[in-house]
């Protein structure tokens, strides 16, 4: 089944004059115009395109990449503006409809503002919105202090820069972390600094923690350490054993043995995690 709204790489089954048919498997074949496909297209390729469904309601193709996929944040500017809606440049032949129930504040053309983009389950197309606290912080953010993640730049405050955290989460750059310019819509690398009691992001752009090695990471050490050099409990452990004796949730443990195993200060085995073996020392 074909992802509609994102990227996929699908095989061609077959070519006629309207361009390439591809296997969208239970969505059906997809057509992927002849203008959109590359020079050599044969049966049985494989092709990056982006899924879409058109103005007759098909569902369409296209080797363009859009600057914002369904599930992401963007900034990108107003083209066209009626009583329905407003219509943003997006990288694709077709503008990005945003109606005006989802207009944070009324759109104009020329002017750009940070969206996201959702999937409309009634209609089945591409769409977005500036109402982003609708989409984002749905969840608990999950992360591990000094982890990196990738932020857009939204808006300046009192207090910074507000940031999307990985399209899913609302995050703050204070002014003395910032030691470049900041633009709306800017894309970068960021790293988790700490998550509050309330749940708010503190965000750095410069990474955190000694040698990158996180709070849990090293109580994981501690706890090795105090166990006498082993432990059962493993990044395979049930999600329940695994917040029973570190109150985190096996995601984030995964992501802590992880790290502490690509710095080689812990083994991993079939009976669960131990501290490595000490070299034995030379005779003199």
């Amino acid at each position: 089944m074909a992802d509609i709204g994102k990227m996929n790489t699908l095989v061609v089954k077959r070519a006629s004059g309207e361009g390439a048919h591809l296997d969208g498997g239970s969505s059906g074949n997809i057509l992927l115009p002849r203008r959109d496909m590359p020079r050599s297209c044969r049966p049985g390729d494989r092709v990056e395109v982006f899924v879409y469904v058109d103005r007759d309601k098909r569902l369409q193709a296209t080797t363009r990449k859009p600057y914002a996929t369904v599930g992401q944040v963007a900034r990108l500017r107003a083209v066209a503006k009626t009583k329905f809606g407003a219509y943003l440049a997006w990288g694709l032949e077709n503008d990005l409809f945003v109606p005006s129930r989802e207009q944070r504040e009324t759109m104009e053309k020329g002017r750009a503002y940070i969206v996201y983009v959702y999937l409309d389950q009634r209609t089945g197309r591409v769409t977005a919105t500036s109402n982003l606290n609708r989409y984002l912080g749905q969840s608990p953010p999950d992360y591990n202090e000094g982890e990196a993640v990738e932020l857009v730049i939204c808006e300046a405050t009192d207090l910074g820069y507000k940031a999307v955290v990985d399209h899913a989460h609302w995050g703050l750059i204070y002014h003395n972390e910032v030691l470049q310019p900041l633009e709306p819509g800017q894309r970068l690398n960021g790293y988790i600094k700490a998550i509050r009691t309330d749940l708010k992001i503190d965000l750095s752009l410069r990474q955190t923690g000694h040698r990158g090695i996180d709070l849990l990471s090293n109580t994981i050490l501690d706890t090795l350490q105090a166990d006498g050099g082993r432990l059962s409990v493993s990044d395979k452990s049930p999600a329940e054993e695994i917040y029973a004796r570190f109150g985190v949730s096996k995601k984030r443990y995964k992501k802590a043995v992880g790290a502490l195993y690509k710095r080689r200060l812990i083994v991993v085995d079939k009976n669960g995690i131990r501290l490595p073996d000490k070299e034995p020392e030379r005779q003199r």
